[in-house]
């Protein structure tokens, strides 16, 4: 891992220290150089959990309404074998729903809103802190400044600029069964970061922004943590998954998100970036294009609210 990291630190070098090429000469130092020499070598993970209409959301917002998208002046669904295409129709009851990210207008309309949130947050360090052995002892248990300076210890100082996500595995306990996705999301029995954590990794490691597996920062009576964070310009991950096949450190984090206009959350896909001596998660190959068929088409699920295979 730690060859894999010098190998990104000196292709970033490169392309930091060239010189500006002639017109005439092949520019050698730029970000393509990176892409060859680490990124394509690089294990890609989703940390996304898939959107489907009964997935564990707030009472107070709903779940979703997926339907065949029709024609307007017809009324009818279009069909693959009549028009060629098909496509879908989605009704949210809000933005803060399954993984996304919330700009801080989410809950201060002076602060930025999802569609004013930098295009420069889209590549970061990311640093994954696992209070795992805590939460199986403490299913409430609250990540503490104690334990990011454990983490500091074994793994070095985190990175000003980086984005910190609290490994929980709260994320397996995930369903799209309606039941059990209504009964998840009213279960206040989930871990947390405490203030002075958020405050610590803030101001004084300047990172970027932190994320967690549930759909809260915390427990207590007024979400004081949210509130902080929103309340001084800070955005937050929620509803992220997958983190356990994700290294403490050496991997990078991308991600994206529609640019709803005002939008106060944004569903968003989160992929960690990492060495290629990570086991889990995918490579890139020949194969990403053209994509592989399947065996099974799609076909619409009426029971279930979507196309399945």
């Amino acid at each position: 891992m730690r060859r894999w990291r010098r190998a990104a630190l000196a292709a970033l070098a490169i392309t930091i220290a060239a010189p500006a090429p002639a017109v005439a000469q092949k520019n050698t130092g730029d970000l393509w150089q990176v892409y060859d020499q680490t990124l394509s070598k690089a294990r890609y993970i989703d940390l996304t959990h898939t959107i489907t209409p009964n997935q564990p959301v707030w009472k107070g917002f709903g779940p979703a309404i997926f339907k065949p998208a029709v024609d307007p002046a017809t009324k009818v669904a279009y069909t693959y074998a009549k028009n060629g295409f098909e496509a879908t129709a989605y009704t949210f009851a809000t933005d803060q729903f399954g993984t996304q990210l919330d700009p801080p207008a989410h809950w201060a309309p002076e602060q930025a809103a999802i569609d004013e949130i930098p295009a420069s947050y889209a590549v970061r360090p990311l640093v994954v802190i696992s209070i795992v052995p805590q939460v199986a002892k403490d299913p409430q248990y609250f990540l503490k400044v104690a334990d990011i300076r454990a983490f500091e210890t074994r793994h070095g100082r985190i990175p000003a600029g980086s984005v910190v996500m609290v490994r929980s595995d709260w994320s397996k306990r995930w369903t799209t069964d309606p039941a059990k996705a209504r009964a998840l999301a009213a279960d206040r029995n989930f871990p947390s970061v405490s203030l002075d954590a958020l405050k610590f990794l803030h101001l004084e490691r300047k990172i970027l922004f932190h994320g967690h597996e549930p759909l809260d920062t915390d427990t207590t009576p007024t979400l004081e943590g949210e509130y902080w964070l929103m309340h001084n310009g800070f955005a937050q991950a929620e509803g992220v998954n997958n983190l356990n096949g994700v290294p403490a450190t050496g991997c990078l984090v991308s991600f994206g998100f529609p640019k709803l206009k005002g939008g106060l959350g944004g569903f968003a896909r989160y992929v960690a970036i990492c060495p290629p001596s990570t086991r889990k998660g995918v490579r890139i190959t020949r194969r990403d294009a053209p994509l592989p068929e399947f065996d099974s088409p799609l076909r619409w699920n009426r029971k279930l609210g979507y196309r399945v295979r």
